[in-house]
């Protein structure tokens, strides 16, 4: 068997890669990366090593695709990941549409032209932004909680967001991209009958991922808290009581490896997928664990709200989970001491993620 994946040397696609080939036997792997976020290169020469055939090229070039092998899945790791994407300075509105949008409408035609089956790495970002912001929360331990006692919407429990939950707009640019990727994909499925799964997914993270305060906040704000530069709780009262949930790559791997086992043509299955509530903890929270492991630091209070923030999300993963007798095995303090360790061995890691 053979999988392409698209943004291969990205934190996602390498670490997908890594995994799978411990998934399938004989399994070959072949990625396309153009290069653009910053530490991506130096995953290349590690995924050679294991016999990865990497391409230079773009996912929004229909010239690029024509040089790469026919596979047997597509599994579409290529984004501009940040809910900022798009309005802040580092990535025009256009350049995200182009990415997100344009490079899956070229990935789905690579499957439809080779019936290659398709996964999704969409996300959850793509609900009602005034929905979430506005959901009713109660601090508990230092973090929010949703609060079931004052009226829960539909699609959101104790158990967290699920894919009832409302998609209505405002879900910010990049959210609205992803949406758009997901309709189109549930299209191909049905007008060629390929086998397509998409999968919502929460906060991946796992140690080695390019952090940013825009994106992979765990690794970032470990990374950031070893090295000491000043760190602010941002809007909510600057606090740091918002909390996400947050699931290991690998866990995300043995997930897929089990929905290539399992093609269902012509359908395009959606599932949310992350750490649930048991992996759910607020920047406070993660800043208490932070000044046990490294020593306390001081982080700033900026209570002004921004634009696409919201207090609390936790994803409701239990239908992958019955589905697919799929449970993540790591837990958030395994995530941790792992990410903890990698930032202790790499001391540049937060200017080679471009994070500084």
């Amino acid at each position: 068997m053979r999988i392409l994946i698209t943004g291969i040397c990205g934190f996602a696609g390498s670490r997908l890669a890594t995994n799978l080939l411990r998934e399938f036997e004989g399994l070959k792997i072949v990625g396309i990366d153009n290069f653009r976020r910053p530490g991506s290169e130096t995953n290349r020469p590690e995924l050679a090593k294991l016999g990865i055939d990497v391409r230079h090229g773009d996912v929004r070039l229909a010239s690029d695709w024509a040089q790469l092998p026919p596979a047997d899945w597509v599994i579409d790791a290529a984004a501009e990941p940040s809910v900022l994407a798009g309005v802040d300075s580092g990535t025009s509105a256009r350049q995200l549409i182009e990415m997100n949008l344009g490079g899956t409408v070229e990935a789905l035609e690579y499957c439809r032209r080779h019936k290659a089956g398709f996964i999704l790495i969409s996300t959850s970002r793509v609900y009602s932004i005034p929905l979430l912001a506005n959901l009713p929360v109660v601090v508990r331990d230092g973090a929010f909680v949703a609060d079931p006692s004052r009226g829960l919407p539909n699609g959101v429990s104790e158990h967290g967001v699920d894919a009832e939950c409302s998609t209505t707009s405002p879900v910010s640019l990049y959210g609205a991209t992803k949406l758009a990727s997901e309709s189109l994909a549930a299209e191909y499925a049905y007008a060629f009958n390929l086998p397509i799964y998409i999968d919502r997914c929460g906060v991946l993270s796992g140690a080695g991922q390019f952090g940013t305060a825009a994106q992979g906040i765990f690794a970032y704000w470990i990374n950031a808290h070893l090295r000491r530069p000043k760190l602010r709780y941002i809007g909510f009262d600057g606090k740091g009581h918002q909390s996400r949930d947050v699931l290991h790559i690998s866990d995300l791997a043995a997930l897929i490896s089990k929905q290539i086992r399992r093609p269902q043509p012509g359908v395009a299955p959606l599932y949310t997928v992350g750490g649930g509530p048991e992996r759910a903890m607020s920047l406070r929270q993660l800043t208490e664990w932070c000044d046990a492991r490294f020593g306390p630091h001081e982080v700033a209070s900026d209570p002004k709200p921004r634009q696409y923030d919201i207090p609390w999300f936790v994803t409701d993963a239990r239908r992958a989970q019955e589905e697919f007798d799929w449970t993540p095995r790591c837990s958030t303090g395994d995530i941790l001491r792992e990410i903890a360790a990698h930032a202790e061995a790499h001391p540049n890691w937060l200017e080679l993620s471009g994070a500084v």
